[in-house]
Formats: C-alpha cells, structure tokens, sequence
C-alpha cells in the first residue's frame, strides 16, 4: 500500500527565533550546538524503509545507502544497548564487537536513535520508519492537548485511541501487503499492547518467553518466506541500567546473555539473509547528589509558571501556564542553560530535534520549553515521579551516550 504523505506540517518559517537575554552569569548553551539526530541519512527511523525498498515494499526508499539488499532481513533490537556501552565492554559482548568494524555496511559506523532517545519513541520511529515529529509520541510522557493531561506513551495511560494517536502504517503492516512474509517474536505481554498496535504490528506476532525460543523462532520465520522481515526484541540490558547501572554486575550479566542470543540467531541464519542488530537508546548513571539531580518538585524557581512537567529527566517537556512561555523559557535558560540545551517548541523544531516536519496533531505534545541534558545531570521530579527519579541509569537527551546506537550485521 503507497505511503500517505504526511499531515501538513506548520510553517517551518514561523518566525526567526530571538537570541535568549543575556545574563550576566550565564551563558546558555547555544541551541547549534546539540548534535541533531541523523534524520533520513542515518537514524533509526530510515532502517526499515531501506530494508522494505530491497523488498520491493511501495513507498519504501533506501534511506541508509550503506545496506546491501537481501531477500531476508531480520532486526533485532537490544532495548538500552548504545553505541558507547558496546565499545566499552568487548569482554562481556565479544560476538556483538567483533562485528563493530563490519557494521552500517563496512564503515564502522553506528546510527542515531532520534530525539528523544527514549524507547516509546524510538520504537515507534523504528516500526513507522517515521521521526517523532510525524508519528507523534515525541517523549516519555506529553500532554494531550484533548484533555490537558499528561500521557505516558510508554504504558498507555490515560486511554486514548491508539490509531487517532499514531494513524500511520507501519513498514510491516506495508511490508505484508506486499506479499513479504512478516512476524514479530517478542515476550508475550507485548502482543496486545497499544504501542505494539501502533508501532510494530502487521503480519503475524509470535509470544515465546525465553530469549531461546525467540531467536530459534525468529531464524524460523525467516526461513518461511523468499522475503521476509522479521523484527525481535529483548528488553532487560534496559531494565538492569536503569535499576543497577550501566557496567554493574547485573548489566554486565545481561550484556553476556544478550550477545550469546545475537551468536545463535546469526548461526541459524536461512540463506540470503541478513541479521541487524541495534538499539533504542543509550543510557549513562547519573551520581545521586542534588548537583547531578535537580528536583522539580522542590524548586520553586523552576515551577513558577509551569502547568505540566513531562518528558524524563533528561528530555523534559515543560507545558507553561497560558501566558507565561517566556517567562518559564528565561527562567530556565538563567537557571539551567549552562547544563541543558533550552528551547522553545518553534526553536527545538526549527532545529530539527524532532525531525524535519512536525504534524499539526503533534505540535501541541511538544512543551512550550524542551531542556534536552548536556551534562551528567537529572531534572527529577520526586514526589509526581518517585520510581523514575531513584534510576541509576538514564537516558533520552542527545549526546553520544545516549543518542547513538549500532547497527552490527551479519550476513548468510
């Protein structure tokens, strides 16, 4: 089925975006310096559209011209496993390094997640072959402009419609339809959720419990066509950064286990396919010290004005009281502009963060300020937000650590 073209986007020529005040102890970090995600070169987003254009899937273009086409393309996503973690620990991973000089076709290049870099987002940019600012769940929680409240688009709550909210096709609901055998292999609880509806579903899902069982049955639902795209995930590097750290024992253990279930799923490879192996995110440990982690929900300075805080804390949206936009935008760039890159909405998406078009659906999600980390550093929110603000590891802004992800392949 052709790709429908996008909503209108708004006016990307809205107005020239003025210079933040000048303070006479800050010097905010300039909005050109955050190293934009690689959109329609290099990010997440262009995987399956280059993978679907060598399946002969309409609408699909090779967007990552480094990929060599093959008649079988299987993606395994390793949640939390960037591009920085796999470099640094070859011992623990010595099969997913041994492809890092191989990977992004020979140049040893890695790919960049999107912004945020956060797995609700990123999953959905990964299924649609869309940035966020087209298929619209542009970070961890954002504001649904119908009701006023803020939405987790992680887990789905408050309900809302999941097609109203994300109405694109996925590349695998395109690919199917196209005559590609098509199948997700994951942990059964993913089936029905609304993110699996409205990122990753199309073709058939199969639940198996053990990340065995997941990639003998991934090798096998490659077999099953002459093209095939066939997408499986494991989630706990993800789980045990967050909870213990990056390069903790539990982690370490999980990075051991994941790169033995890359090892088997390539050794099973049917012919003439072609094994990808990347990442939502990154993630780095933030130090527990009121420095590295500022509290939302004890300073005063940075709530006045503020009707909604969302995002996490490294990519937060902060959705201001009507008329006090400016003030919460100077406020945050005297406050933490040495640490944060602080936008407006209109500078964030003149600057591409999002990608380049933002839907008119989308537009109201995005905060009235974006604060996207620099440094090693936190806004938590310790009483609305107790869990996320105890996570050692974290994630979602754009710099190396978290932004960049691998694209390791291996070919039969």
């Amino acid at each position: 089925m052709p790709h429908p073209s996008p909503t209108p986007a708004r006016d990307g020529g809205r107005s020239t975006p003025v210079p933040p005040p000048a303070w006479d102890d800050v010097e905010p970090l300039p909005l050109g310096s955050a190293p934009v995600p690689a959109y329609g070169t290099g990010s997440l987003a262009d995987l399956l559209p280059t993978l679907g254009a060598h399946l002969g899937v309409p609408g699909c273009d090779a967007a990552i011209p480094e990929l060599a086409p093959v008649d079988r393309a299987c993606v395994f996503l390793i949640d939390g496993l960037g591009w920085e973690q796999l470099k640094a620990h070859p011992d623990e991973a010595p099969f997913l390094s041994s492809l890092i000089a191989s990977s992004r076709g020979g140049t040893g290049r890695p790919i960049t997640a999107g912004y945020p870099a956060t797995t609700a987002t990123s999953l959905a940019s990964v299924g649609t072959g869309l940035p966020p600012g087209a298929h619209g769940l542009p970070g961890y929680t954002v504001r649904d402009s119908a009701t006023g409240e803020l939405m987790n688009q992680l887990r789905w709550t408050p309900w809302t419609d999941p097609r109203a909210w994300q109405p694109y096709p996925t590349i695998f609901q395109r690919a199917h339809e196209a005559g590609v055998h098509t199948a997700q292999v994951s942990a059964p609880a993913f089936q029905s959720t609304p993110l699996t509806k409205i990122a990753l579903s199309g073709g058939t899902f199969h639940g198996r419990l053990s990340g065995e069982d997941r990639m003998d049955l991934a090798a096998a639902q490659l077999a099953a066509g002459d093209r095939s795209l066939v997408y499986t995930y494991y989630s706990e590097v993800d789980g045990k950064g967050h909870r213990f750290g990056v390069d903790s024992d539990p982690w370490r253990d999980q990075l051991g286990y994941v790169d033995r279930l890359a090892q088997r799923l390539a050794e099973q490879l049917p012919p003439r396919s072609a094994l990808y192996v990347t990442a939502d995110h990154g993630m780095l440990d933030i130090p527990f010290d009121e420095q590295s982690r500022i509290d939302f929900d004890e300073d005063w300075e940075l709530r006045a004005g503020v009707a909604l805080l969302g995002g996490e804390g490294r990519a937060r949206h902060v959705y201001a009281v009507p008329g006090a936009q400016g003030d919460v935008l100077a406020v945050w760039r005297e406050v933490l502009g040495e640490q944060f890159w602080i936008a407006s909405r209109d500078e964030a998406i003149d600057a591409g963060w999002f990608g380049p078009r933002i839907d008119e659906r989308v537009y109201d999600r995005i905060g009235d300020v974006v604060a996207a980390a620099h440094d090693d550093v936190l806004i938590i929110a310790s009483r609305t937000e107790p869990k996320e603000s105890r996570m050692v590891g974290n994630h979602g802004s754009m710099t190396p650590a978290e932004q960049l992800v691998p694209l390791l392949e291996v070919r039969s």
